[in-house]
């Protein structure tokens, strides 16, 4: 059996949408502002280590209330300052805390 490969892409925003307890159309609102991680392809499939980012996303807008252009700031500052080991440490830092918050804490949202 292969190791899983975080970093190919096999996972629909529906199916993001249903980890993270979000709307479609919220994930396909980021996309279409340019927060989530760009793909070349036209059919849109995401990877696990996409997801990270997404989740990252998500809980900026619908938790900390920041608006599109300040997560897109902070999503730059992350891909363009950290090297890729920062990178997913901070990202794990991260999926810590949101795997303490429960679904009542984290909030769909509509329009940011």
């Amino acid at each position: 059996m292969a190791l899983l490969d975080n970093a190919k892409d096999v996972l629909p925003l529906s199916s993001i949408a249903e980890l993270l307890t979000a709307k479609v159309r919220t994930l396909k609102m980021y996309e279409d502002k340019g927060l989530l991680p760009p793909k070349k392809t036209h059919k849109k499939l995401y990877s696990i280590s996409d997801v990270k980012i997404i989740a990252f996303v998500h809980y900026l807008a619908s938790v900390k209330k920041i608006n599109a252009n300040g997560i897109k700031y902070i999503t730059e500052m992350l891909e363009n300052n950290m090297d890729e080991k920062n990178r997913a440490d901070f990202l794990e830092l991260i999926e810590q805390r949101l795997e303490k918050l429960s679904g009542v804490d984290v909030t769909d949202v509509e329009v940011i």
